[in-house]
């Protein structure tokens, strides 16, 4: 890349193929940006190659995914905006706090260490990969209900559906077994350097109607970042659900993240 545009990282989460940021890509070019959305570790580069070989995504834990795309940060002229949505978004508040981006922006964000509440919804939300403790280490799929009752509760069954047959992808089961187990462990790769005083800044986007990252858990995210001087806001989006980047409300989303990236100079 030798582009003088600002790089711009897309981070995918659990269940979702890195090509569902492809719209959201295309506007932050045309605002300016150079935008990059690199699968997670294994990850093919189709959704129909993903379903077909789930075992290449299996296993692959959160340090796993940092260092990732830690490594695909380091080859790029500069410091990049870090965009992630649900577990991509706590990746990209790991990446934020060992200085690997010049601001970041977590919707819906999985819950880091230090973050308590664990709502009924996002145990519900859960269910398929922790109903069997042999998924830590296995590739999981969602049923169309199970993905509608975990992203698409707030938009229309048929949206859901559509969705579903898009983008879902089989998820590896290790990352939702660390944050589980995070606030029971010294060094989990859940932790994040909160205390950062000198990182860029960082927005946090919740939906309102989200069962997989209630408003709840994102909140109290928020409070974890107290000890810290750096600029951190938080913005709710109070009719979404976990779909809210690729539903049909994508492009609110993510014309206040552009907003909110204009008023930080990034």
């Amino acid at each position: 890349m030798t582009s003088d545009r600002t790089p711009v990282v897309f981070i995918h989460g659990l269940w979702l193929h890195a090509t569902s940021w492809g719209p959201w890509a295309e506007l932050f070019r045309e605002a300016g940006y150079e935008p990059i959305a690199p699968g997670w570790p294994g990850d093919p580069d189709t959704v129909e190659a993903a379903r077909a070989n789930p075992d290449a995504l299996a296993d692959h834990g959160i340090d796993d995914v940092t260092s990732h795309y830690a490594k695909i940060i380091e080859q790029l002229p500069a410091r990049p905006v870090l965009i992630g949505h649900s577990f991509g978004g706590m990746i990209a508040e790991k990446l934020l706090g060992e200085d690997y981006g010049a601001g970041a922006i977590a919707i819906d964000a999985a819950q880091i260490k230090g973050v308590l509440p664990l709502p009924l919804s996002s145990l519900h939300a859960t269910l398929p990969v922790f109903r069997n403790p042999a998924n830590k280490h296995k590739a999981v799929s969602l049923t169309p209900e199970q993905f509608r009752y975990s992203f698409g509760n707030a938009i229309t069954e048929d949206e859901s559906n559509d969705l579903y047959q898009r983008w879902t992808i089989p998820a590896p089961g290790r990352p939702l077994f660390e944050a589980a187990a995070a606030n029971f462990e010294l060094h989990s790769p859940a932790k994040v350097d909160t205390r950062n005083q000198n990182r860029g800044p960082l927005l946090l986007v919740m939906g309102g109607r989200d069962h997989t990252v209630p408003e709840a858990i994102t909140k109290a995210t928020l409070k974890q970042y107290r000890h810290s001087d750096a600029v951190t806001d938080l913005t709710e989006f109070a009719d979404r659900g976990h779909s809210l980047t690729i539903d049909a409300g994508w492009r609110d989303v993510a014309s206040q993240c552009l907003a909110w990236l204009d008023r930080n100079g990034l």
